[in-house]
């Protein structure tokens, strides 16, 4: 690895690496809470089954649509990165 000498000031490969580091674990976070969610689900007896979600049967074609469903979770998703994400 060879280390340049940015004219931006600093050492640009270590910022770099310190930065691809950086978004590194916070993927791999990611992906551990929504795993995490994943298995959990289940386990909430009324995500999918709201009264504004859309399921329509005609014989053997069904359509379902969690319209509701999509807005709660969306909603809370949105409360906890506007507390978490913050400056």
């Amino acid at each position: 690895m060879s280390r340049c000498f940015s004219p931006l000031g600093g050492w640009g490969m270590v910022g770099i690496m310190h930065d691809l580091g950086r978004l590194l674990i916070i993927l791999g976070a990611a992906a551990v809470l929504v795993g995490v969610l994943l298995v959990l689900a289940p386990r909430i007896p009324w995500l999918g089954r709201l009264p504004g979600d859309i399921l329509i049967r005609r014989g053997t074609f069904t359509f379902y649509f969690p319209l509701l469903t999509c807005v709660v979770v969306s909603v809370i998703l949105t409360l906890i990165l506007n507390l978490f994400g913050r400056r």
